[in-house]
C-alpha cells in the first residue's frame, strides 16, 4: 500500500465498500427468512430458497414429503396464511393476490390419498410443524382445486377451530362421482381402484360409505365456516350437480353460509378465475383483512 498515491487508494476502498454492500444485500433476504424460523428447524428441513412469482419460497421435504411455504414481502399483522391441498402452483392467481396482502401460502404432498386418514394426520402434523414453527395464524384458509377439495373439507371438517374459511375449486365432494364415475360424470378407473385402497373399500361397501364432504360438511355448517366454491356446469369431470351444487343444498338447509360461482358452459377447466377478485375479497372478509 505504501506505493499507492492517496487517489488510488481512496478509490480501492470506495470500491471494496460498494462490492460488501452490494454482496450483503444479495444475501439478506435469506437472513430475513431463516429469522423467521426458530432455527433448529431450519436446519432440521434443510429447505431449499428460491423464487417463486417474485416471492421468496422454500422447499423441503417433510415427513418425507414435498413441502413448501411461500413468504410475503411483508406479513400482515395478524400472520395469515392459505393452504393449498393439491395442484400446487395451478392457477395460482388467488395466490399471488393474497402473497400482495401478506398472506403466507404453503403446501405438503398429499397426492392419491383422496382425503383419507393418512392425508389427514399429515395435514395435522404439517399444521402443528407451521404453527410451532413459524408463527403463523393458528387459524387458516383452505384451498382445494378439484380432487384437492377431499382434503380440504375432510380437514375442517375434523377441525373446525382452526379454520378461517374455504375456497374450493371444481372440488370432488363425493368418492362415487370421482373417481368413482357412478353418476354422470367420467371418472376414472385408476384413480377409482387406488381411491377404494386408500379408503380399504370395495366396489360394494363404498356404496354405504360416510366419510365424504357431502356428510361431514354438516360439521362446517354447525361450525358456520363460510364456504366459497367456483365451478362450471359443463363439468363432465367432477359434475356440478353431484358435487358443488349438492354440496350447497346440504349446507344451506344446515344453516351453513356457502357462496358459489358458476362459469355457465364451462367445463373441468379452466380452474379459478382470470381476475381473483371476488374469491380473494369473500377470503379478506372471512379473515378480517378488511
Amino acid at each position: 500500500m505504501r506505493n499507492l498515491n492517496p487517489k488510488t487508494f481512496k478509490l480501492i476502498l470506495f470500491l471494496t465498500i460498494i462490492v460488501t454492500l452490494v454482496f450483503s444485500g444479495l444475501s439478506a433476504p435469506k437472513l430475513i427468512i431463516k429469522q423467521s424460523y426458530n432455527s433448529s428447524s431450519f436446519n432440521t428441513i434443510n429447505p431449499v430458497q428460491n423464487k417463486w412469482n417474485g416471492f421468496e419460497i422454500i422447499e423441503f421435504k417433510f415427513n418425507g414429503v414435498d413441502a413448501k411455504i411461500v413468504f410475503p414481502k411483508k406479513p400482515n399483522s395478524t400472520k395469515n396464511w392459505i393452504w393449498r391441498t393439491q395442484f400446487w402452483a395451478h392457477e395460482p392467481q388467488t395466490d399471488i393476490a393474497l402473497l400482495n396482502q401478506g398472506f403466507h401460502v404453503v403446501y405438503v404432498d398429499v397426492v392419491d390419498l383422496y382425503g383419507n386418514t393418512v392425508a389427514l394426520n399429515r395435514l395435522s402434523d404439517f399444521y402443528n410443524f407451521l404453527i410451532k414453527n413459524f408463527g403463523l395464524n393458528k387459524k387458516t384458509v383452505l384451498e382445494g382445486m378439484s380432487r384437492g377439495g377431499l382434503d380440504a373439507f375432510n380437514w375442517a371438517s375434523e377441525n373446525t377451530d382452526k379454520v378461517f374459511c374455504i375456497y374450493v375449486d371444481a372440488p370432488v365432494c363425493d368418492i362415487k362421482s370421482w373417481p368413482g364415475g357412478l353418476g354422470k360424470g367420467q371418472g376414472s378407473k385408476n384413480d377409482w381402484e387406488k381411491c377404494l385402497k386408500a379408503y380399504d373399500l370395495t366396489e360394494l361397501s363404498v356404496k354405504d360409505f360416510k366419510g365424504i364432504p357431502l356428510n361431514n360438511c354438516l360439521k362446517l355448517a354447525k361450525a358456520k365456516i363460510p364456504i366459497i366454491s367456483v365451478c362450471g356446469d359443463a363439468d363432465t369431470v367432477v359434475p356440478f350437480e353431484e358435487n358443488s351444487l349438492k354440496l350447497a343444498e346440504i349446507y344451506r338447509a344446515a344453516g351453513g353460509k356457502i357462496e358459489l360461482i358458476v362459469k355457465k358452459g364451462i367445463g373441468h377447466h379452466p380452474h379459478s378465475l382470470q381476475d381473483p377478485k371476488p374469491i380473494v375479497d369473500f377470503i379478506l372478509k372471512h379473515t378480517k383483512n378488511r
